[in-house]
Parts: structure tokens; C-alpha cells; sequence
């Protein structure tokens, strides 16, 4: 049998097989074929690779002061549950704890660790990003909207992450600061502003993964609390 390579202009060899090895090529017959079916990926895995929950400076000295701090604080609970069922990294910061006090008890018991405290605006110092995977996809939680978060959703973003920013998650001292702050960055590329519930059903992508039941279960579980969060926050919703 004659078998010819594709044509060169360098050089023009017929290959000559053995007559031997006519019978091994022949084509796979259809039973063959049917006894050896494709195998199927398992909805298994997250829509988003690296999910990531930061909790920026929820301290006890700031509850009087932040416009709807505890709104803030039942957002970050439903999160950081619907963390602990996925086994989502949570990374924390205070700002100059030794000052401002500790994390508030509600979140603090739900922490997988420590605090980061810190003095820059920016959560994403050094210790902080050390622990990221690449290109993570990150839930942004906490104070205040157009200092802390803002710095940190944009250097997340330039270090090659994908900030969402949790528009029922955010606040600021000043009422009228935190839609400033939201309008701002929904301009920004590559920086998404969203709800708590949306970003955890994205992050799922799927009701026949294993997991879609406990999702389910802190929707449902804070339904109550997610409404009334969601009549006062943001305080002047675009989305």
C-alpha cells in the first residue's frame, strides 16, 4: 500500500507499508463505538475558580457612626455562612485595631482566621495577597464605601482580580457618600457592583451542583433579613 507524506518541495519519499500491517487499519465499528461512551464532566465545580469573601475593618467603634452598620453586619453573616458551607477563602482587615477596637463579635465568630490589621486605606497589603489565588473573584464587604473599599476594589482590579463590590454589603459614615461611590466605581472596568445573592448564585453557576442545597438553605434562611437589608441599602440603587 502507498501512503505519500504531504508534498515538499525539498524533498518527495513514498512510504511503503507492509503488507502485515493492512489489517490494523481498519475503522472502529459502530458497536465499538457505542460500547465506549464520551465521559461527562460532573457539575462539581464553581462557576467562579477562585471565589474570595474580604471583610473590610467591621469594627465595634464604627457601629454608631456607619449609616446602617448593622445592614452591613447581616450581610456579611449570610456571606461568610454561605462561605462556610463552599469552603470559600475569607480574608478580614481592622484599621488600627489597637485605636478603633476589634471585629464585631457576629463576624468574628464566623472568621477562619485572624484579622489582617492594617493602616493602609487598601485591603490588599502585602500579608493579604500573599493568600490570593490568581485571578480571584472577589465579594467586597464593609467600610467605608468611598475610602476603603474603593482603593481596594481598584487595586484588586489592577492586580488582576475581579472585585464585586456587595452593594447590600457597603457603607459609608455620610449617607450621600456611599452612591457617589458606587456610581464611581460601576464606571470603573473590570469592577463589578452587585448584591450579596447574586454574586453567591454566580459563584455557584449551577442547581445540580452538590452544594446548590445549602445555598439554598441561606437564601432562604435570611430571606427576611436580606429584604429589609436591601429597602435601606444601597441607599440609591443603579443596578
Amino acid at each position: 500500500m502507498l501512503i505519500r507524506r504531504p508534498f515538499s518541495l525539498l524533498t518527495y519519499r513514498p512510504v511503503i507499508l507492509p503488507s502485515s500491517n493492512l489489517s490494523r487499519l481498519r475503522p472502529l465499528s459502530l458497536s465499538h463505538i457505542l460500547s465506549s461512551p464520551l465521559k461527562m464532566a460532573t457539575p462539581t465545580e464553581l462557576r467562579f475558580k477562585n471565589p474570595a469573601i474580604f471583610v473590610c475593618d467591621m469594627q465595634d467603634k464604627f457601629r454608631n457612626v456607619i449609616y446602617e452598620f448593622d445592614s452591613i453586619v447581616t450581610t456579611t453573616v449570610k456571606l461568610l455562612t454561605y462561605a462556610q458551607s463552599l469552603s470559600i477563602p475569607v480574608h478580614t482587615t481592622t484599621q488600627t485595631s489597637a485605636k478603633l477596637g476589634a471585629t464585631v463579635p457576629a463576624i468574628a465568630d464566623l472568621l477562619p482566621s485572624p484579622p489582617h490589621d492594617k493602616t493602609k486605606f487598601s485591603m490588599l497589603v502585602p500579608s493579604v495577597a500573599a493568600q490570593l489565588a490568581p485571578q480571584s473573584r472577589i465579594a467586597l464587604v464593609g467600610i467605608e464605601s468611598h475610602i476603603c473599599i474603593t482603593q481596594t476594589a481598584l487595586d484588586l482590579r489592577d492586580a488582576g482580580h475581579f472585585p464585586y463590590v456587595i452593594a447590600d454589603g457597603v457603607s459609608s459614615c455620610n449617607r450621600g457618600e456611599v452612591g457617589i461611590a458606587l456610581d464611581r466605581l460601576r464606571s470603573e472596568p473590570g469592577i463589578t457592583v452587585t448584591t450579596s445573592e447574586s454574586w453567591m448564585y454566580e459563584c455557584l453557576g449551577d442547581a445540580s451542583h452538590p452544594l446548590f442545597k445549602s445555598l439554598i438553605t441561606v437564601v432562604k434562611n435570611k430571606s427576611s433579613e436580606t429584604s429589609k437589608v436591601l429597602s435601606v441599602l444601597p441607599p440609591a440603587s443603579k443596578i
